[in-house]
C-alpha cells in the first residue's frame, strides 16, 4: 500500500463541502494519508495574544478551513469509507472562544451581552498551558471528517449530517479509532480537519482547544452490508459508537440509541426490546455537540461492558 502527503496550501483547502470540488489527492483503497490541516478559522500565522486576528487562509471564511478533497476509488453510494485514525499530532499553539454569540445558550448563562471569553495555549506532547496558567492532559481529534451531501452546490461545514458527517466533534475519535462513513458521491471526497487537542462532551463554549493537527489515517472501502448499522458510527477505544444528529435533541438521542441497538442485535442475535434491555444497564448517552445548528447525540457500548 501508498503513503501520501497533503500539505494544507491554497489549493489543497477548502471552506465547504461540495461534490463539485476536483480532489486535490486520489488514493486507492488501503492507502494511508498524512495530512496536516489548519486550525478550523484557518489562521496562517500563531496568535501571540488571546484573540489576536491573524491572516487567514480565506477572507472571508464560510466555515471550517478543510484540507481536501481526497478522492478513494472503488467509493462511490452504496458502499462505506473505514477512516481507520493512526496518529493525531496537534501544533505548538491552539486557541479557545467562548460566548462569542448571541443564542439561546448564552443568553441563558447571561454571557450574551459580551465580551467573549478567549484562551490561548501553548501545547506540547501531552498537555496544554493557557495564557491564564491552566494546564489540562491532551486527547487529540478532528472536529471534521466528512463527505460532501450528494445534493449539488455548496453546503456548509457547520453542521453535521447523518449521511457523510462532517463537523461531528466527538471526543472519542482519538487514535486508533475507525470512523464509518456511508459514501455519499463517487469517490468519496473526504475533507477533514477542524483539529482538537482537547475538548469535553458537548463543546460547551463553542470551540474546544482549536489547533492545526498533523493526521495519519488509512483509507479503505467496504460494502454497506458488511457493517452492522447502516448511518456513521465508529470502533473506537472507549468502544463502538453510534450516532445521532438532529435539531431537535429528542430525535438526535433516538437516532443514536435505535442505531446501537441495531448493533446489539447483530452482536447478539436479540430482538430490539432485549436488546433495548440489554442496553440499559451498559450503553451510555452522551451529548456530543451543542455548538453547530445541529444536536449531536452518542451511544457508547464501552469496551469489555459485555463479556
Amino acid at each position: 500500500m501508498t503513503e501520501h502527503r497533503l500539505e494544507p496550501a491554497p489549493g489543497t483547502t477548502v471552506d465547504y463541502f461540495s461534490r463539485e470540488t476536483p480532489p486535490v489527492l486520489t488514493v486507492d483503497a488501503g492507502d494511508t494519508v498524512v495530512a496536516g490541516s489548519l486550525d478550523a478559522h484557518g489562521f496562517l500565522e500563531r496568535q501571540r495574544t488571546a484573540g489576536e486576528q491573524r491572516p487567514r487562509m480565506f477572507e472571508p471564511s464560510r466555515g471550517h478551513c478543510l484540507t481536501g478533497p481526497i478522492a478513494v476509488r472503488g467509493a462511490e453510494p452504496g458502499t462505506v469509507l473505514a477512516i481507520r485514525i493512526e496518529d493525531l499530532r496537534p501544533g505548538e499553539w491552539g486557541w479557545t472562544l467562548a460566548a462569542a454569540k448571541d443564542n439561546w445558550l448564552t443568553r441563558r448563562l447571561g454571557v450574551a451581552d459580551g465580551p467573549p471569553g478567549q484562551l490561548l495555549w501553548e501545547l506540547d506532547a501531552d498537555t496544554g498551558t493557557s495564557d491564564r496558567g491552566q494546564t489540562v492532559a491532551l486527547a487529540p481529534f478532528l472536529g471534521v471528517l466528512g463527505l460532501p451531501p450528494a445534493e449539488p452546490g455548496e453546503h456548509s461545514t457547520i453542521p453535521p449530517r447523518s449521511e457523510g458527517g462532517g463537523n461531528i466533534d466527538c471526543r472519542e475519535l482519538v487514535a486508533g479509532s475507525t470512523l464509518y462513513l456511508p459514501v455519499t458521491v463517487p469517490g468519496a471526497l473526504l475533507h477533514l480537519g477542524d483539529g482538537h487537542a482537547a475538548q469535553g462532551d458537548g463543546e460547551v463554549g463553542g470551540t474546544a482547544i482549536e489547533c492545526p493537527m498533523t493526521t495519519r489515517l488509512t483509507l479503505d472501502v467496504v460494502p454497506a452490508q458488511q457493517r452492522p448499522v447502516p448511518g456513521v458510527h465508529a470502533e473506537t477505544p472507549a468502544g463502538r459508537v453510534t450516532f445521532g444528529f438532529h435539531e431537535d435533541l429528542n430525535e438526535a438521542t433516538a437516532e443514536a440509541l435505535g442505531a446501537m441497538l441495531t448493533w446489539l442485535q447483530a452482536l447478539h442475535g436479540l430482538d430490539r426490546p432485549t436488546a433495548l434491555a440489554l442496553a440499559s444497564p451498559v450503553v451510555d448517552l452522551r451529548v456530543t455537540q451543542i455548538a453547530n445548528q445541529t444536536w449531536g447525540v452518542h451511544a457508547v457500548l464501552p469496551t469489555g461492558a459485555l463479556r
